[in-house]
């Protein structure tokens, strides 16, 4: 099975940050790119797994999802 790297972040975190205010559920980090390791059998089940985990009600965005080249 493949290995996909996922960006994500929180663009409710991030637009906090940028009006120089907190998030009152996440800290500040959320608002910069998280990477994250999945093992999927494809790209759209790796963007499930992840909407599953970090759901896009909650703020958070894919960024981009590449297959890992290792």
């Amino acid at each position: 099975m493949p290995d996909f790297e996922v960006a994500i972040y929180n663009k409710e975190v991030r637009e906090c940050v940028e009006g120089g205010e907190r998030h009152r559920n996440l800290s500040d980090e959320w608002a910069d790119l998280h990477y994250l390791e999945i093992v999927a059998d494809s790209e759209s089940e790796a963007r499930a797994q992840v909407s599953r985990k970090y759901p896009p009600q909650q703020g958070y965005v894919i960024d981009s999802v590449e297959e890992s080249k290792f």
